[in-house]
């Protein structure tokens, strides 16, 4: 089986890898394409050194953006809410209440950190069980792709 390479991978997978490495940077965790519930499909949460979480929504371009209307219900899993995006989209059409994230498929740069709203204490625990147990299936299946 061959990788993936930069050239096959979209646009946003690729803000995402920016992203992620970004984040490790600060000591998060970080998993893509979490799925909080049915329905949602987060593109990046992370999960601080303190235990915050983070979520990060990737945007290809104004279209992509213009056709998210569920990153709304997407706030309710997360500490703090972020955009990624690279360096040619207009950020202005972002809504300033939110995170701001600058990023290519190498790295990113933090331009604006919105307001935190904590999670509830039941819900952390929760969230942060299922991100446990997903990365370890995922490490798990890339360490033993037949089980």
């Amino acid at each position: 089986m061959t990788g993936l390479t930069e050239i096959t991978l979209p646009q946003g997978r690729l803000l995402a890898r920016g992203v992620c490495r970004h984040l490790l940077s600060h000591d998060f965790a970080t998993v893509e394409e979490f799925v909080p519930e049915r329905g949602k499909r987060l593109d990046v949460i992370a999960l601080g050194p303190r235990g915050e979480i983070w979520v990060v929504e990737c945007k290809s371009g104004p279209a992509d953006f213009r056709a998210d209307d569920k990153w709304g219900g997407y706030l309710e899993w997360c500490d703090r809410f972020f955009w990624a995006v690279d360096a040619a989209f207009p950020t202005d059409m972002l809504p300033g209440t939110t995170g701001l994230i600058i990023a290519d498929a190498y790295d990113a740069e933090i331009v604006r950190t919105g307001p935190e709203t904590r999670l509830p204490g039941a819900r952390r625990t929760a969230l942060t069980r299922r991100l446990a147990r997903l990365a370890a299936r995922r490490l798990q299946g890339l360490k033993d792709p037949g089980s």
